[in-house]
């Protein structure tokens, strides 16, 4: 079975830092929820206008989290999101009312992530349901004295062949993304700095600026 591509996701709700990224062409969309929107300063009333300016940057899958605590909120509040456009995925908690919200979600046509989860049962029961993507949370993992790096390529494996794939949050480094797709997960979010961290190389910038002055020096 051929492995999927990887995909970078930025995990932020800054809007310049973001425009740069989706600008740029190296990320494949934009990921948020409640505390990320917080964060950057936003309020539930600019969610659509962030859904169009990040669409028009050429982002193609922009996640938003239902809320409300119960099966019946996550449902009503997820019609709002999805009433967004056709880039959208509904992000749903990993809770007994989250799992069966999602289930409705997916069989309604929803594209669906299930988000903040912590063990391979969790990822096995996203499987069953047939949600496009899970989002374990690397960092909280290892904040909580887990080996999260192995437990996420078990969530992997449990998935392989189900059409449900892991996206890992909560990556702070290059190499947490790097390490993880050695293991066989495919996609990744993380905030802006560790995004363009990726990007650069000290070595990579002084041959740009070798190659630059050899042109120079040739009469370009």
């Amino acid at each position: 079975m051929t492995a999927a591509a990887p995909r970078l996701y930025v995990d932020s709700a800054d809007v310049d830092r973001v425009t740069s990224l989706l600008t740029a062409g190296v990320v494949h969309g934009v990921t948020t929820n409640p505390t990320i929107l917080e964060r950057g300063g936003r309020t539930a009333a600019e969610i659509p206008d962030l859904y169009a300016r990040w669409s028009a940057e050429g982002a193609r899958e922009i996640f938003f989290q239902t809320w409300g605590g119960d099966t019946a909120s996550f449902l009503r509040n997820a019609e709002t999101i999805r009433a967004l456009g056709d880039r959208v995925a509904v992000k749903v908690p990993a809770t007994r009312d989250g799992f069966a919200a999602a289930s409705a979600l997916v069989a309604d046509g929803a594209t669906v992530l299930v988000t903040a989860v912590y063990s391979v049962a969790q990822a096995l029961v996203c499987s069953s349901i047939g949600v496009q993507y899970i989002a374990p949370y690397l960092g909280r993992m290892r904040d909580a004295g887990i080996d999260g790096d192995v437990v996420i390529a078990r969530m992997q494996e449990v998935c392989a062949g189900s059409g449900t794939d892991v996206l890992a949050a909560s990556l702070r480094s290059p190499d947490d993304i790097t390490g993880l797709r050695l293991a066989g997960v495919p996609y990744f979010t993380a905030a802006p700095d560790v995004i363009e961290q990726m990007l650069f190389h000290e070595v990579s910038d002084g041959s740009a600026v070798e190659f630059d002055a050899a042109m120079v020096r040739l009469g370009a």
